[in-house]
């Protein structure tokens, strides 16, 4: 067995790009894809609730704390991950379930802590934090209380997955997505309409399967598909370990924070500008959006162990050869979804509203501002997470945060004053754009350093 793990592993070091590419991304761009329709069906079934789309809204508003939950699963998940995948391919096995035990730890403690912060201070968070109105409210807290009952379960599954496929399975990691997802499906419609639960039934399916997800996952390492194990002796607290995970996994831990921030604002310019339509439109232009985003994500989540590998291996040729390729791949797939998007934006929105009244309307507008320069954001994202991949994490960490902190942050807070609510549609694109100008620059300096 031993042997067999090492061959899967190996092969990353000397097997075609290509193919490399293609086998460790399209499972996990098919999970993801999955895992964009776990984040949005929730939305899909409860806008067709005879509630003028406030139950969207509730979720739309409460977005930026399920966010705050996910970035503290990716802290760990990511930075852990990484680390795993550079002593795999430097030769160094033995630390490997070290850097396990640790996340395994860390996965419960830090998300924790997020959990009991929301619970303590929950009505506080969403009136004077996310300036809900009094008509939302009662959808935002009835989902946000049962979200945080499952939250640990949320937040250890995917952050744990992450080592499936890493370990030379991507397709059982795949299949771990799959899972939650097709479960949340299920069992949507059933609390939602079936029992009547309405959005606490929406809740409540996402939790179920988001447990389930986790004990998929730590039944994978406890089977003879690998000899790697998540031991007591190993879950002790190791404060150069702690910071060096931290350290590795705070560019994208930064980016979902800075992703929350930047919701929080949004919705508080919608509301003010816009009204329950504007946050209730928008939220529906994200769920659209995630369909479009989380490939990407799967994309280079494929490329991050094979560019680890690599670089932890000396092989810098097949480091660069395999960013160009994921960026190539990743703009070719947004170019296609900018088109689709662009041409025929009332049948995506239609599957979370089908109504031709004035949320239709802005909700079109909304759609076809924000994604006008969506092609750019294919490289963007592919770079951030390629200095990731290789364990610089100042240089992902400032990429990260340039798109939301530098750029969406100042436009949001200047544009819609002036332009009302067009002006924070067009905080998006522009923001885009900045932050791939952005990226290009950094991403330069480092390509002079990889061909020497």
């Amino acid at each position: 067995m031993g042997s067999e793990i090492t061959n899967k592993t190996d092969r990353i070091g000397t097997e075609r790009i290509g193919k490399l590419l293609f086998d460790f991304s399209m499972p996990a761009i098919v999970g993801m894809l999955v895992n964009a329709v776990y984040n949005i069906v929730d939305r899909i079934y409860v806008g067709h609730q005879g509630d003028d789309g406030l139950a969207i809204a509730g979720i739309t508003v409460v977005m930026p704390l399920m966010l705050a939950l996910m970035a503290a699963s990716m802290l760990i998940g990511i930075g852990a991950n990484s680390l795993f995948s550079i002593r795999l391919g430097a030769g160094r096995r033995d630390e490997v379930e070290k850097i396990m035990g640790h996340a395994f730890l860390l996965l419960f403690l830090v998300p924790g802590i997020v959990i009991a912060v929301m619970f303590l201070f929950m009505d506080r968070i969403l009136f004077d934090l996310l300036k809900t109105s009094e008509t939302v409210y009662p959808y935002a807290r009835t989902y946000l209380e049962i979200i945080l009952y499952g939250g640990i379960f949320s937040a250890m599954g995917p952050g744990i997955n992450h080592f499936i496929r890493s370990d030379g399975h991507p397709k059982t990691s795949m299949l771990t997505q799959i899972l939650g997802a097709v479960i949340n499906i299920i069992l949507d419609p059933i609390f939602i309409f079936g029992f009547g639960w309405g959005i606490a039934g929406a809740a409540w399916a996402t939790v179920i399967s988001q447990f389930l997800s986790f004990v998929w996952v730590m039944g994978y390492f406890n089977s003879r598909f690998t000899p790697l194990r998540f031991r007591l002796r190993e879950m002790k607290p190791e404060w150069k370990l702690t910071a060096t995970i931290i350290a590795i996994g705070f560019a994208p831990a930064a980016m979902q924070t800075a992703i929350g921030l930047v919701n929080v604002l949004l919705n508080r310019a919608l509301f003010h500008h816009g009204g329950d339509d504007a946050v209730t439109a928008m939220g529906i232009v994200y769920s659209i959006l995630i369909i479009i985003i989380m490939p990407l994500l799967g994309l280079t989540q494929g490329m991050q162990p094979i560019v680890g590998f690599n670089y932890g291996a000396k092989k810098m040729d097949r480091v660069r050869k395999t960013y160009l390729t994921t960026v190539l791949s990743a703009t070719l797939f947004v170019v296609v979804g900018f088109v689709f998007l662009q041409l025929f934006p009332r049948f995506f929105i239609a599957a979370f509203r089908n109504d031709e009244g004035d949320l239709m309307t802005l909700a079109v507008r909304c759609l076809r501002i924000s994604t006008i320069f969506l092609p750019v954001v294919g490289f963007q994202i592919t770079t951030s997470h390629f200095f990731q991949a290789i364990g610089k994490p100042i240089q992902g960490s400032v990429l990260s945060l340039s798109r939301q902190i530098l750029f969406y942050i100042p436009i949001l807070m200047i544009l819609p004053p002036i332009f009302g609510v067009d002006g924070v549609f067009f905080a998006m694109p522009l923001a885009d754009i900045g932050a791939a100008v952005f990226s290009s620059v950094i991403m330069w300096f480092e390509w002079q350093k990889l061909k020497r």
